[in-house]
């Protein structure tokens, strides 16, 4: 049997030919180039990298027919801890997926009178209960003792990872995870996720920092970070609430004008999302104040209402159906009003929402952190977002781009957001760019990077003792310092002379020069190397300044190796690499005579963020 092949024609038979070749480029390409070469006899670990709400599900679901294909048996296929998204992807399994014995959480004797007979996928929450249990059975019946076990977590980044780390010992659910793949004669253990920063900064030695990342690109119609956060000056899908009078009301009358284009143009739903706290008190209150607007809509209806609508109206661009007469669209916003017809949902912890109150028709839906990871809104054509926090986390707040998908008209998206916020987010984007682009360029040690005042992920999944960060803007220099041979440096550098201010240069000689410095404790010099890698993945033709001083007479171990001249020619680039290479006179306490010294500084208010386990620099 093809898994692979017979899965792919399902999706054909649907009439979704694209999607079908995007699967298939992603499972051939992992599996010839790492499944394929697999042991048998080892435990792996990988990383398969997508955009937000970009379709994983069908890549995952590609990979595993063609891992099965390759010989794998058996599939665990991990869910955050939701009831209703485990049982949502058991269903989705047991429809898209032909030929394999499919078994929920509750469905232990069904696998073991299987026998693997067939291929299995046991799809299960990541809850310790659950784990627990299929640990014991997975052990029990032996036969993972003899046969590989293919692990696919989805939303690998939360729940997975140890939360103890820093003490010394393994959490619940990361403890289960380990005991499931080590009590396999083999596996692979692939971990899935839009938001990979927490994984990328996994030691080695842990155990779950993947040893290759795959990223797959999105279909047509995606819209995503690029489409909403390039960090332009004045995005036309963006609508600053520094320039609303009253935001509430922009976003309830937008919301009504989309949904009456939606809804006449044959349209099936349109949702508004509203995510201004974590707190349930101001759900509430945001719940309170909006429906306070659609009475307002209702009581000026003829009046001021139509003067707001009918400049918002002007200014809509629809690109998926033709624009609906003004007249048309007044009345169908009349219908919604005054039959009641717009639903106003608040979705927390506290107020439990079914998926179908909001699959169709037009929506006003509240929350905080349940609108974040796994959830989705179909039709979702306006955003008001104003959450913040003092210590922000980039995955956290990239999971909340709900807003990103296909099902959304791109000539009427609109986010309500502050500047501040929307340059959090045009951040965010800018490293995940960078991260692909690393990724594309085949470079193993990824590094990732964020603005002061923006983690990348929580912290207690971090070894302390093994992440450190370089400072954009610091100057960075070893006190005691070796070359491989002063003779070649000196030959590199023999083009750049000692009386020049300074030189604009190709970042890769940047790299080349310091490849002959030899590394040491205080200077970082793979990390540098790595952060200049990256820097070149997103821009091959990026510059750099150089600075050549010869002849300088400084007592090994004092100062920061640069006069204040040359401190200052520095800082006049903010926003470039600067490295300054000086020639020290022999003597006062250097080992080697006319050595160069270094001094590196990377683009300022920026952070970089990497791994340090025990290598010789």
């Amino acid at each position: 049997m093809q898994y692979l092949e017979n899965y792919l024609q399902k999706i054909i038979n649907r009439g979704n030919v694209q999607l079908a070749d995007s699967i298939k480029y992603t499972a051939e390409t992992v599996g010839n180039k790492y499944i394929n070469s697999f042991s048998f006899s080892e435990h792996e670990i990988g990383l398969l990298f997508g955009n937000v709400q970009s379709g994983k599900t069908g890549q995952m679901f590609g990979i595993m027919c063609k891992a099965t294909d390759l010989g794998f048996p058996a599939f665990l296929l991990l869910t955050t801890d939701n009831v209703v998204l485990q049982q949502q992807t058991l269903e989705r399994v047991s429809s898209d997926l032909e030929g394999f014995c499919i078994c929920g959480e509750n469905d232990t004797t069904k696998f073991i009178q299987n026998s693997l007979l067939q291929p299995v996928i046991i799809v299960l929450k990541k809850n310790v209960r659950v784990l627990k249990l299929w640990a014991n059975v997975l052990k029990s019946t032996g036969f993972m003792k003899g046969n590989p076990l293919f692990i696919i977590d989805d939303e690998a980044d939360a729940a997975s990872l140890n939360t103890l780390v820093n003490k010394n010992r393994k959490s619940s659910i990361n403890k289960y995870l380990d005991e499931i793949k080590n009590d396999a004669s083999s596996s692979i253990y692939l971990q899935v996720t839009g938001t990979p920063q927490s994984i990328l900064l996994q030691t080695k030695e842990s155990g779950w920092h993947p040893y290759f990342t795959y990223y797959f690109k999105p279909g047509n119609g995606y819209l995503g970070g690029d489409f909403f956060f390039s960090g332009e000056e004045n995005p036309k899908c963006i609508n600053f609430l520094e320039d609303e009078q009253s935001p509430t009301r922009s976003v309830v009358v937008r919301h009504l004008l989309v949904s009456a284009q939606i809804l006449s143009s044959n349209g099936k739903v349109c949702n508004c999302l509203f995510h201004p706290s974590t707190r349930q008190a101001v759900h509430q209150k945001v719940c309170d104040d909006v429906k306070n607007e659609l009475a307002w809509c209702k009581e000026n209806f003829d009046n001021d209402f139509l003067k707001i609508l009918k400049r918002e109206y002007d200014n809509l661009t629809p690109a998926k159906a033709e624009k609906v007469k003004f007249e048309d669209i007044t009345h169908k916003i009349r219908e919604l009003l005054f039959t009641n017809a717009v639903k106003v949902l608040i979705l927390n912890g506290k107020n439990s929402v079914s998926s179908l109150e909001y699959a169709d028709g037009s929506n006003i839906v509240i929350g905080g952190n349940t609108l974040g990871r796994g959830v989705t809104f179909p039709g979702l054509q306006t955003i008001y977002y104003t959450r913040t926090s003092k210590k922000p986390q980039a995955d956290t707040m990239w999971q909340h781009s709900r807003m990103f998908g296909y099902d959304r008209d791109a000539g009427m998206m609109k986010v309500y957001i502050d500047r501040n916020l929307y340059k959090l987010f045009a951040d965010i984007n800018a490293t995940n760019n960078s991260i692909i682009a690393q990724v594309e360029k085949g470079i193993d040690d990824i590094k990732i990077y964020y603005p002061n005042g923006l983690n990348p992920t929580r912290k207690n999944v971090l070894d302390n003792g093994k992440v450190y960060t370089v400072s954009g803007g610091t100057n960075y220099y070893p006190l005691q310092t070796d070359n491989d041979t002063v003779e070649q440096l000196s030959e590199i550098l023999s083009a750049f002379s000692d009386n020049e201010k300074y030189y604009q240069v190709n970042l890769h000689l940047i790299k080349k020069i310091l490849t002959h410095i030899k590394p040491s404790s205080d200077f970082k010099l793979s990390a540098y190397q790595s952060i200049l890698d990256t820097l070149l993945a997103e821009k091959p033709v990026a510059q750099g300044i150089l600075l050549v001083r010869r002849s300088r007479a400084v007592t090994q171990g004092t100062g920061a190796l640069l006069s204040p001249n040359d401190w200052k020619i520095g800082g006049e680039f903010p926003k470039a690499v600067v490295l300054t290479m000086y020639q020290i006179e022999g003597g006062r306490g250097w080992k080697t005579e006319n050595v160069w010294v270094p001094n590196i500084k990377f683009p300022h208010n920026n952070v970089y963020y990497d791994l340090y386990e025990g290598e010789s620099n």
